[in-house]
Parts: structure tokens; C-alpha cells; sequence
């Protein structure tokens, strides 16, 4: 896919905890926030008809009996969204009404609690940090089992990272920020979770759902032959612990019906690979039953043949995580048809990160020499602005601008070749006959490497364009599944995709610290670890936003990631009453909620 989660998701990977980010505002290619007609008031769409305060509950809607057909820019592939390999945003477009947790985001990134299956979430001490996790009696799975405090220590024990053999983590999971200073985790009933934790940890509200983690402990029991989850901690028997860790690894990808209950609205029904997944109401959920009586999500990678689907009525909905200007302005000019379009910033980036094990990138000038010639603005001008306006390019890995913390930090990398130049062959870098630069007779050569989006294809050849007459060869490496198959795997020289975010910024330390579960280049700075140590760990909201700035400054320093841009998130709908692309969950966030207009 394009986006990765991390708890952030790559929209990118977001999945231990996610970013704390608030929303950026945005407008649409019109100047304004609203649909193509001027007369909906897109940003009232953020807010979901059950949530009240910070709560949420499902409402009472209309049951209707249609099949609403929605598109998305990938297809879903795993149920296991947590999985390093498996994490993506695309799952999580899918897993959201059909996976619940704890807490819920609205349009806005505001943090709910879901009421739908809990009862409360209460800090009962704070020296140790002990949080109570108080589920609502009856919830069950759509097999009838019940959700329950099991299937809340089977989510600690997959990504608390402590379960190794060797050095390595036996579950591999996509983040462990959070639960890695989970020290302990108590059953006293079945419908209560206590939590200890080693140290403070303020975004605790990121765990237990906002990643869509909680998986069905009692499939794992019956297949694997474990007992009781529960007895189990990250000192088990390894032997039992592997039993798990490869069930949970290998065994949620895909859909197969009798692995894969819900516990949200509704529940997968069928999954065509590289295609589709179909969503029907999950009669067993604990709430309110969601308006339409079937979801179909499929994946289609051309923005332009989504908008060309809706209009011809072969779809209700389309949402695209990857903005298009062609798609953008093809859907504006729909509205007499009764088609609504929403463009709006979001706690999406998209980047380059830099392989550091690459035999190049290992070199920080040629790391600096690929960022000076990277001309931002214009991928800006051409690729983003046509959707969001006022977009500009984005100077931190960690701030989205507006943001306390904001600086900054690569306003230097304004696309000059002749300093990328300057930089190579002030390190020994020879630029040869053909314009290239060369060291011990080898040719810089670079490969990007995306997914099949058309917009990331254009990136690869603006960028091209900009480092060829710095020395830089840039090849496009193209793979469709370079997201599912090899991002995890570090197989790469630059990785182009973006990256995804809750609005909690600890998300940010699986990434860029040492042995982090999404820090797939193997990067390493003892002092951005201290400093994202204190800022996931610091009550003082001050302090913790100086320590991810001190972060985020040396990143940049070091010529790790490049960001480019927030990636706008943008969507059009006709013949539903209300749909608002949610940043993390795309536009099935609610969709328990729409009612066929």
C-alpha cells in the first residue's frame, strides 16, 4: 500500500501507540473547506452522531437494506493490523467497524471512549501509574465468545516487545511505544483490566483499540492449544510463547471466517485478494446496529478511474488517501449530479527515509546531497496544491505546522543541485563524463522504491529531474506490494510512502529509536532515544514537546528522513446523508451511522 500506520500507520505504516498530533486545517482546491457546491458544510461532517462529550455510543439510524460500495487506493490484505508486515492503513480503513477498542477518533482526531463496550477508563494511582480498564458486562465477539479482559493481555503481550529469543522479539509487532513499559497486567474479573506501569506513560489512551490491536484471544486458545492466555507473561515457557507469537503472526492475515470474529458493527463476510472486502452487520454487537446492511471496500489504485466509477453510479463513495489533481478537480465539477467533494490536511506525511545500511546512504553526504536537490516546493506546486491550496512543504518528522514544537528544520533543502554538488564532491566524490558522480570508480546510482500510485510515480520523476544535474542517479523501483512485502524488511535504498498518525505523538518512538518496531533502517542516535524516552515518559506537556523538538532537530541533523508534505485526504460521496475521511480511519469511521439519502 502507500501508508503505513504507526500507532503511526504507513499510510503509510501507522501499530504499538500512535503520534500526538492535532489536525492541521485545510481547504479545498476551492479555498475553502467545504463541498464542490458551497452549500454542505464539510468540516460539520467530522463530528459522528453518537459521540457526545468524549464519549461515544452508536445511535439509533435507519436500517437500511442496501449494499454501499466505497473505494479506497489499496485493498485490504490482514485482519492483524498490528503484524510489522501486515500494518497498514488500508487494513484499518476496513478494520474499523469491524474491530472495537476502548477508545474511538472522530473526524477531528478528538479521543472518545467507546460506551458502546466500556463502561469506564479510570487512572486509579499514579505512583506506579495503574489504569483501570472497566469493560461493559455481555460484550461479546460475533461468535458468541466474550470480549473480555483476555483478549486485552493477549494485545500487552504481542507488542510489549519483551518476549525475545536471542535479542530479537518473537512477535514482531508493528509498535510497542506504551506497551513496553506495560510491567503488568491483572484479571480480577472478566470484564476488568488492571494495568501497571513501570513508567508514566500519558498517551495510555493510545492502547487497547486505537490501533485496532484487540484480537480474539479464544480463536488463538483453540488453535494453538493454550490454555488460558492469561497465564502467560513475557517469561513464560518460550515454547508456549512461540505457539502464539507464530498463530498471531501468520494466522490473521487475510480473512478466513471461523479465525476472524468481529466485535464492532459488523463483520467480514468475503475478501477478494487484491480486490475487495465485504462488511455485513455483526447481529452480535453490543450496540446499536449500523445503517447499511452491507459494506463493500474495494481497492483501485487510479484516483481518476475511482472518481470515473462514482460517477457512473458503480460506487457511493470514494476515499483517497492519495490526493490526485486530476481526480480532485473531475469530482468538483460533479456536484449538479448531487456529488459531494471534501479535501482537508490531516496527520498524514508523506517522506523519504534513507536507508543507512545502504552502501551510499551509509555516507551522511550523500544522504545531505539527496535532500538539497530534492526541489519541495514543486512537488508541492504540481502534486498537491491542485487538491490543498495553501499546501506547503513540511519541516519536521515529528510537528505538523500549527503545531506547539514546530520548527522548521530543512528549510535549507530548497532543490539546489549545484550545493548537492558542492556537498559530493567536497567528500570525494568525482563527477564524472556523463554528469554522475562516482567514488572508487562505482556510480552513485539510487533506487526509490513505492507503490504503484500514480502520484508517488510522478514524485520518482520530478526527483529525477532534480538530482541528475546534482550527480545523483535516481531509478524508480516500482512494487505494488513494496508496502505489505518489503518496507518491514529494510529492502530498499529510499522508501517513499507516508506516514499515518493517531493524535498521540509517542507513536513516533517506534520509528526513530534504536531497535523501534517500525525503524525498518536499522537507524541508531543515542541521543534521540534519550530524548524520545523523556517525551513519551514526561507528565510535563512542555517539557515532553521540548524533548521531541530536541528529537527532531538531530533527525534532521543527521540526514535520516526527508519530509515532503501532509498529504491532504480527500473524498466524494452521493446518495448517503454524511461522510467525513477520518485521518486514520478513512471514511468508514462512521459508517454505522450513514443513512441512504
Amino acid at each position: 500500500m502507500s501508508i503505513k500506520k504507526s500507532t503511526l500507520s504507513a499510510f503509510a505504516a501507522v501499530v504499538g501507540t500512535s503520534l500526538v498530533l492535532s489536525a492541521c486545517g485545510g481547504s479545498n482546491g476551492d479555498g475553502g473547506n467545504g463541498s464542490t457546491d458551497g452549500t454542505t458544510d464539510i468540516k460539520s461532517m467530522a463530528t459522528a452522531k453518537g459521540q457526545s462529550g468524549d464519549e461515544y455510543t452508536s445511535p439509533d439510524v435507519e436500517q437500511g437494506t442496501q449494499e454501499i460500495k466505497v473505494s479506497t487506493d489499496n485493498p485490504f490484505t490482514a485482519y492483524n493490523n498490528a503484524a510489522a508486515d501486515a500494518n497498514n492503513s488500508y487494513n484499518s480503513f476496513a478494520l474499523t467497524m469491524v474491530l472495537s477498542g476502548a477508545y474511538k477518533l472522530d473526524g477531528n482526531d478528538n479521543v472518545l471512549l467507546n460506551k458502546d463496550v466500556m463502561e469506564s477508563v479510570e487512572l486509579t494511582n499514579k505512583d506506579p501509574q495503574v489504569v483501570t480498564w472497566n469493560i461493559k458486562p455481555g460484550v461479546t465477539w460475533s461468535d458468541g465468545e466474550a470480549w473480555d479482559c483476555d483478549d486485552f493481555h493477549l494485545a500487552w503481550l504481542s507488542q510489549t516487545g519483551k518476549v525475545k529469543e536471542g535479542d530479537a522479539d518473537i512477535f514482531t509487532a508493528a509498535g510497542t511505544t506504551g506497551y513496553d513499559v506495560l510491567e503488568k497486567l491483572e484479571c480480577p474479573t472478566p470484564t476488568q483490566v488492571v494495568t501497571t506501569f513501570s513508567e508514566t506513560f500519558p498517551d495510555y489512551k493510545s492502547l487497547f483499540g486505537i490501533s485496532l490491536d484487540i484480537l480474539p484471544a479464544h480463536i488463538l486458545e483453540q488453535e494453538t492449544g493454550i490454555a488460558d492466555i492469561t497465564k502467560l507473561t513475557p517469561t513464560s515457557d518460550i515454547a508456549e510463547l512461540k505457539k502464539v507469537a507464530d498463530f498471531w503472526k501468520t494466522k490473521w492475515n487475510g480473512f478466513d471466517a471461523k479465525l476472524m470474529p468481529s466485535s464492532a458493527q459488523y463483520k467480514i463476510t468475503a475478501f477478494e485478494q487484491n480486490n475487495s472486502v465485504t462488511l455485513e452487520r455483526n447481529e452480535k454487537f453490543a450496540g446499536k446496529p449500523g445503517g447499511p446492511a452491507k459494506i463493500v471496500l474495494r481497492g483501485i489504485a487510479d484516483q481518476v478511474a475511482q472518481a470515473q466509477a462514482l460517477e457512473n453510479g458503480e460506487l457511493v463513495v470514494n476515499s483517497m488517501a492519495q490526493p490526485d489533481a486530476n481526480a480532485a478537480e473531475r469530482l468538483r465539477n460533479l456536484s449538479a449530479q448531487g456529488v459531494t467533494f471534501g479535501a482537508t490536511a490531516g496527520l498524514t506525511f508523506e517522506h523519504f527515509d534513507l536507508n543507512v545500511e545502504n552502501k551510499w546512504l551509509k555516507d551522511q553526504a550523500v544522504r545531505k546531497a539527496f535532500m538539497q536537490c530534492v526541489n519541495r516546493d514543486e512537488l508541492v506546486e504540481k502534486l498537491v496544491r491542485p487538491v490543498l491550496e495553501d499546501a506547503q512543504p513540511k519541516g519536521s518528522l515529528i510537528f505538523f505546522q500549527g503545531e506547539d514544537g514546530y520548527t522548521d528544520n530543512y528549510a535549507q533543502y530548497t532543490g539546489d543541485a549545484n550545493a548537492a554538488k558542492a556537498t559530493l564532491e567536497g567528500a570525494g566524490y568525482t563527477i564524472g563524463p556523463d554528469g554522475f558522480a562516482t567514488k572508487n570508480g562505482e556510480k552513485v546510482s539510487l533506487k526509490i522504491a513505492h507503490t504503484d500510485i500514480p502520484r508517488r510515480k510522478q514524485t520518482v520523476e520530478l526527483v529525477q529531474s532534480h538530482c541528475k544535474p546534482a550527480g545523483i542517479e535516481i531509478i524508480d523501483d516500482t512494487d505494488p506490494n513494496f508496502l505489505d512485502t518489503r518496507v518491514s524488511q529494510g529492502d530498499y535504498d529510499i522508501a517513499l510512502f507516508a506516514w499515518s498518525s493517531a493524535p498521540f505523538k509517542s507513536g513516533q518512538k517506534s520509528i526513530y529509536s534504536t531497535g523501534g518496531g517500525q525503524n525498518w533502517s536499522n537507524w541508531s542516535n543515542k541521543e534521540v532515544d534519550a530524548a524520545l524516552a523523556d517525551a513519551t515518559t514526561n507528565l510535563d506537556e512542555a517539557a515532553a514537546t521540548a524533548a521531541y523538538a530536541k528529537a527532531d532537530a538531530i533527525l534532521a541533523e543527521e540526514n535520516y528522513s526527508l519530509p515532503l508534505f501532509p498529504l491532504p485526504r480527500m473524498w466524494a460521496f452521493k446518495g448517503v446523508d454524511k461522510v467525513f475521511f477520518q485521518s486514520y480511519y478513512g471514511t468508514l469511521w462512521n459508517a454505522n451511522e450513514w443513512v441512504v439519502s
